[in-house]
């Protein structure tokens, strides 16, 4: 039944974008260039974007039959109520930026509250689906401790999810970027995720590989469709997710990596100019660095997928002790 629903949901998500293309293009759902960015990246406006829509109604699709055909109903649920809530987020924003034409789309606050919203909700259906014994505390690599936190794990959880959310969301500036490292990232937590006897974790990455899989061909450089914030702030919130129901939450900040920097350096830029009056990076998130150092696009996001693929076999190590 796994492999079934794995070739489902590759084959939705293939299937639904050259569909979806053309009606994106009809409507002018197309994405808005920021004039200070790199000046290569000006070709691509009007790429039709929201295209994240295609993977995750794979994914709620192939999600929906594994709750049906499978025992694996309580995580599943879990994993499918972050994955459409988070979704929602980023296609409202996508909608208001698009459809309505306002650049600034959801206010940081609104997008903010939402996200906390869910990361609550997800603790207390966690919570009620454990019978109340849920792990409150985060698992040292290497020992049997785990560091409690009660009533601040509630804290930590939303840290990690929005954190995560909005992190993948930044990296998502670069054909191809985001979707690669997530394909890296996914299994290196569905292998982690058998070796800790958690198979239905496992299941649910590999229908995110899978459906992602089916959307990288048309987002690879020259990209025909961008995932867009409907994409990206659900994967974050997904890989979040994973890491807690596996108690491996360190072990995302490696299979996570360049998500992790590409925030860092966002933070970086702003706190230095705030400060000094002085930039670090030539243009931040990092990836639009390397552009402007004479990197072409292709090479950016070839070298960043390396790095991810390393960092996140030190990931998976690390989850697994």
């Amino acid at each position: 039944m796994i492999y079934l629903l794995a070739v489902i949901a590759f084959l939705i998500t293939f299937i639904l974008v050259p569909l979806l293309i053309p009606t994106l293009k009809r409507m002018k759902f197309g994405q808005s260039i920021r004039e200070e960015g790199p000046q290569s990246h000006m070709k691509k406006t009007g790429t039709p974007t929201m295209g994240g829509l295609t993977f995750l109604i794979s994914i709620i699709v192939t999600t929906i039959l594994g709750i049906i055909f499978t025992d694996y109903t309580a995580e599943l649920t879990l994993m499918l109520f972050v994955t459409i809530g988070f979704g929602l987020i980023g296609f409202i924003d996508d909608y208001i930026i698009v459809v309505k034409k306002n650049n600034q789309g959801l206010t940081s606050l609104q997008k903010f509250l939402a996200q906390i919203a869910i990361a609550v909700i997800f603790f207390f259906f966690s919570y009620i689906f454990n019978s109340g014994d849920m792990s409150v505390g985060i698992h040292i690599p290497f020992t049997e401790t785990e560091i409690p936190l009660s009533f601040f794990y509630v804290i930590f959880l939303v840290f990690w999810q929005v954190g995560f959310s909005n992190a993948v969301n930044l990296t998502d500036g670069l054909d191809g970027l985001a979707t690669g490292l997530s394909i890296i990232g996914f299994i290196m937590y569905a292998i982690m995720a058998f070796i800790l006897d958690q198979p239905a974790v496992g299941f649910f990455c590999i229908i995110m590989i899978c459906a992602l899989a089916g959307f990288l061909p048309f987002n690879l450089n020259p990209a025909k469709v961008f995932m867009g914030d409907t994409g990206s702030l659900a994967l974050g919130g997904i890989f979040a997710t994973v890491s807690v129901l596996l108690n491996a939450e360190i072990s995302l900040l490696f299979v996570g990596f360049v998500f992790v920097i590409e925030t860092l350096s966002v933070m970086m830029q702003v706190a230095s100019y705030k400060l000094t009056g002085k930039r670090i990076f030539k243009m931040s998130p990092l990836h639009h660095h390397f552009e402007l150092c004479g990197w072409n696009e292709k090479k950016v996001t070839t070298v960043f997928w390396t790095v991810g693929l390393i960092t996140g076999l030190i990931g998976l190590w690390i989850g697994v002790h």
